[in-house]
């Protein structure tokens, strides 16, 4: 099934009403481009493990038309965006284009998983511009919490469609370069056609903080600590990782890294040359050797996840490390919706041993920056733009619609939201046919190696 006439088209399947399992396509001439293939995680009540679920968007509108799919583009290495390709690209069969650091991501993702690697895997560098079938796509270097983030300037029938992905005005990234709007040249950004646009802080107002002003209230915070410093982040986060080992080596503490997820993320850095060489964590095998004032680890399980490092610590069970009173664990991370419980719990675990707990969620400091754009930078995204039509996406209702508002009150003369399976016709006559595609939600069940629909409401 595809969309009549010649026109430039997109289709979310993932993403669109929700926050994560990003899947979108792009249609022209007959032909299918896909943006992204993500995961999300669901909590069960009854699950016996305590483990969130992993659900991703069924694809099987474009697997039976997979002939028709010119390649699928993988904007950044965050697991909304990339999770769920180890378990659905075998249906697509199709080239995957990324950037080197998260093609490096995804080789381990494919080998952890025992999946099949995407062949071809083709490596792209920022700000370049290749032809893929019906399209023609230039890779936009921007700042976001994970390195090589890309928008993409999608060209095609005459149309030029500016796919944000995740982004945020960084002014210092701590790694990568600082970015702004109109750093963008030769990029034909002014008067789009569409802008499809991520949506998750728009009722935020003012600018996300930078990773340069959470590094500096990290340091605030550990400098005057006498004991044990854990430090629980996102493992995706290598600017915070960055930080982390510089703040180590200016308060005189050695680094170990907790935590399978940011031992991966780690090499990836490192063979990506994203991290200073003068700064290396140890063996954290070797932790307990140093006295406590110099022990300084980061850990996944800033979710509160189970079986992740800082609920081992919390449950005395980590092998590498221990905890009590006068040590210190930090949540360099916000508490994300539907985690509430689970970080509570293991902040009780940690406090029951004595430990201080300091969340970004409460602390004065910066302790976290998210990697997404509020009200501000929204605006000056479309100030600089200038699109005639705008699309929210990657948020739920209420952040599109605030997207939508923005985009309209910063001049933009059409802004449209919709669902997954709607038809978003972006040029040349804007225009939206609901309900145009089936979707829905597959689950990977661990213990029988598949995956199964999704009953939704259920």
């Amino acid at each position: 099934m595809m969309p009549a006439g010649d026109s430039v088209c997109l289709l979310p399947l993932g993403g669109c009403g929700e926050i994560g399992m990003n899947l979108n396509l792009y249609s022209h001439a007959g032909r299918w481009l896909m943006v992204d293939c993500g995961i999300t995680f669901e909590h069960n009540p009854q699950s016996i493990s305590g483990r969130p679920s992993i659900q991703m968007p069924d694809p099987q509108f474009i697997a039976d038309q997979c002939q028709r799919l010119d390649g699928l583009i993988i904007t950044h290495a965050h697991e909304d965006h990339i999770g769920a390709v180890p378990y659905l690209w075998q249906r697509f069969g199709c080239p995957v284009y990324t950037t080197s650091f998260t093609a490096s991501v995804l080789r381990r993702k494919t080998s952890w998983r025992g999946a099949a690697l995407p062949e071809p895997l083709i490596e792209v560098e920022p700000g370049s511009r290749h032809r893929i079938g019906a399209f023609d796509v230039e890779w936009l270097p921007l700042t976001h919490s994970t390195p090589e983030t890309c928008a993409l300037m999608i060209r095609a029938g005459g149309g030029r469609i500016l796919h944000t992905a995740d982004w945020k005005i960084d002014g210092r990234p701590v790694v990568g370069n600082p970015w702004q709007p109109n750093h963008w040249q030769g990029a034909e950004l002014r008067d789009v056609d569409a802008v499809i646009c991520d949506s998750t802080n728009a009722l935020k107002p003012g600018k996300s903080p930078t990773e340069g002003d959470v590094a500096d209230g990290l340091l605030q915070t550990i400098a005057p600590l006498t004991g044990k410093v854990v430090v629980a982040c996102f493992a995706s986060n290598v600017a915070r990782l960055q930080s982390i080992l510089r703040i180590a080596h200016a308060t005189g503490r050695r680094v170990g890294l907790l935590g399978r997820s940011l031992e991966n993320m780690y090499r990836c850095a490192l063979s990506n040359d994203l991290l200073h060489p003068d700064f290396r964590p140890i063996d954290p095998r070797h932790l307990e050797y140093l006295p406590a004032q110099e022990i300084l680890a980061i850990a996944t399980g800033s979710q509160g996840e189970v079986g992740a490092a800082l609920h081992k610590l919390g449950m005395d069970s980590h092998p590498q490390l221990s905890v009590a009173e006068g040590d210190t664990v930090i949540f360099s991370a916000k508490t994300i919706p539907g985690n509430e419980a689970a970080v509570a719990r293991t902040i009780e675990y940690l406090q029951a041993r004595g430990v201080s707990v300091i969340h970004a969620d409460s602390s004065r400091k910066v302790l976290h920056a998210s990697g997404h754009p509020c009200i501000d930078e929204l605006t000056a995204l479309y100030d600089y733009t200038r699109p005639k039509l705008a699309i929210p996406v990657h948020g739920e209702d209420s952040h599109m619609q605030s997207n939508a508002r923005i985009a309209r009150a910063s001049g933009v003369p059409t802004a449209m939201t919709g669902s997954n399976g709607d038809l978003f016709y972006l040029y040349p006559t804007p225009g939206i046919r609901r309900r145009w595609a089936p979707v829905g939600r597959l689950e990977w069940l661990e213990s029988e190696r598949q995956l199964r629909p999704v009953t939704m409401g259920a």
